[in-house]
């Protein structure tokens, strides 16, 4: 049975964020919301006018929608999540037009795996479409930049 929006964005919420604390999860379900409210570029097609779960299902978007990543299982994904309603809770606020202003209009988050004093990179991703905003927790977030309109 598939999940429902609901179930799917708190099973995201918590494979991607959740050991990052409230304000980490609430800062990596923004940006599925931000991706869902854009009106330009390509998340504002892929939203096809604010469809959170095209968002969440998006190919190569999110790790924790994959089953396999660099060819091995991926134990860290949304099929092996238990939500609990903490993730729910956030799943509802953000699906209700809600944001979380330290990362307002950011549209991608990026963990490097390091220690909060380890710098961001400037770009996310790859080519310049997404430049460092904020850095919350583990994660660094980011504003799309020019090149993102033509994306």
């Amino acid at each position: 049975m598939p999940y429902t929006t609901r179930e799917l964005f708190a099973r995201l919420i918590q494979c991607e964020a959740g050991g990052e604390g409230d304000d980490g999860m609430r800062a990596v379900a923004s940006v599925v919301g931000n991706r869902a409210q854009v009106p330009y570029g390509e998340f504002a097609r892929v939203s096809q006018g604010g469809n959170i779960r095209n968002i969440i299902e998006q190919p190569g978007q999110f790790v924790c929608m994959r089953d396999a990543v660099g060819g091995q299982y991926n134990a860290q994904n949304i099929w092996n999540m238990d939500p609990s309603e903490e993730h729910y809770q956030i799943a509802d606020w953000i699906m209700s037009g809600n944001v979380f202003t330290p990362v307002a209009e950011c549209l991608f988050f990026y963990n490097p795996y390091s220690p909060p004093t380890t710098a961001c990179p400037t770009y996310f991703p790859p080519g310049g479409i997404g430049v460092a905003f904020n850095r919350i927790n583990q994660h660094c977030f980011y504003r799309p930049t020019e090149k993102y309109l033509n994306t």
